[in-house]
């Protein structure tokens, strides 16, 4: 039941990211920097493959930024950081360091889900803030993709009339 599990979650990371890709490589140019809600569209999808990236980690401490890692670009306008300092966004993000870092994200994924044990997926995420188990934890991560993946994309379609296609499996 495990390796079902397993590649079930690999299938459904590589979908969501393959979605975000999808926004990613086919936003024009022109609106690389337009806003998604309140954010610039670049700096949405680095957001999204910072979390992605930092909750495939088996815990914040063993964290390692990516040499593509821009501090503290993870975080979104109005997010304090301690000591209540703003976030740094002004700098825009290149197409090119996305896509490098959603293959990334890929690999990380792959190494990571197949590691995993059945007493790892029941026990704690190795992120204190997070109450669940690590197999929930994994479903959140794929829905945190999914969440940015659509807002990018109803953008997308809004903006430029760009249908971003449903994956259902990677």
């Amino acid at each position: 039941m495990i390796e079902i599990f397993k590649s079930a979650m690999i299938g459904q990371f590589h979908a969501a990211l393959s979605m975000l890709q999808a926004a990613v490589e086919q936003c024009p140019e022109e609106h690389w920097h337009g806003l998604v809600g309140a954010q610039p569209f670049s700096h949405v999808a680095y957001h999204t493959l910072f979390y992605t990236d930092f909750y495939l980690t088996p815990d914040e401490a063993s964290y390692r930024r990516p040499s593509l890692h821009r501090e503290e670009y993870q975080v979104f306008g109005g997010t304090k950081l301690p000591p209540d300092q703003e976030p740094i966004s002004d700098s825009p993000i290149p197409r090119e360091v996305i896509v490098q870092y959603i293959g990334f994200c890929r690999q990380k994924v792959n190494a990571r889900i197949a590691a995993e044990t059945e007493e790892t997926l029941a026990g704690p995420p190795g992120f204190p803030w997070y109450k669940i188990p690590r197999a929930e934890f994994y479903v959140n991560s794929v829905r945190h993709i999914q969440h940015h993946a659509a807002h990018m994309s109803l953008y997308l379609r809004r903006v430029a009339g760009i249908e971003i296609r449903w994956v259902q499996t990677g």
